[in-house]
């Protein structure tokens, strides 16, 4: 009996003692590329802000709609801002989830991971699973990735005016680095 209490002693002390490294990030950028017949258009922020908690491997990313920059004229960034993702009712773009694999976020190395949870554009919610590659290097986590998002699944309207000068899919893609929150 006096065994098994140290027992579970050592393991409330090794569970309570068991800390937990909350990694953030204000450096990241994403940009977007729609390729439609008629009309490349590109745009990029750097107002990405996340974090991640080592212990579950839980992560939380946003960036505003109207942080996006580049677009072929001002008048362009307007439509994407008012008409497109109508950026005053859904300010953010949200990714929230975990990440998949079982992975040490303490043990430098090159990881392939996927990060599956709440993908929100649009006031759309939809369940992705996006494909990352994570680099950890002492202490400090870089992520990047390329996916697609169709505008359809996020209620997107493009008029039919304009639509081949806008694509249906358009290519996303992420770079963030991140460091332990002190």
């Amino acid at each position: 009996m006096f065994r098994a209490i140290l027992i579970f002693i050592f393991l409330c002390i090794k569970t309570v003692g068991f800390s937990q490294v909350l990694y953030i990030t204000n450096n990241g950028s994403t940009s977007f590329t729609s390729d439609a017949p008629l009309e490349v258009i590109k745009a990029s922020s750097k107002s990405i802000v996340g974090a991640l908690k080592s212990t579950d491997k839980s992560f939380a990313f946003s960036v505003l709609v109207k942080s996006f920059e580049g677009f072929n004229s001002s008048l362009q960034r307007t439509h994407f801002n008012e008409n497109y993702l109508e950026s005053d009712k859904y300010p953010k773009i949200t990714f929230e989830g975990k990440i998949i694999e079982d992975i040490n976020l303490e043990k430098n190395g090159t990881y392939n991971i996927r990060g599956k949870g709440r993908f929100n554009i649009h006031g759309v919610i939809q369940e992705r699973i996006i494909p990352c590659k994570l680099i950890v290097n002492d202490g400090k986590l870089s992520i990047s990735s390329s996916f697609s998002v169709f505008l359809a699944d996020h209620n997107i309207k493009i008029p039919a005016v304009v639509n081949q000068k806008i694509a249906e899919e358009i290519t996303v893609t992420i770079k963030i680095e991140m460091v332990t929150k002190k």
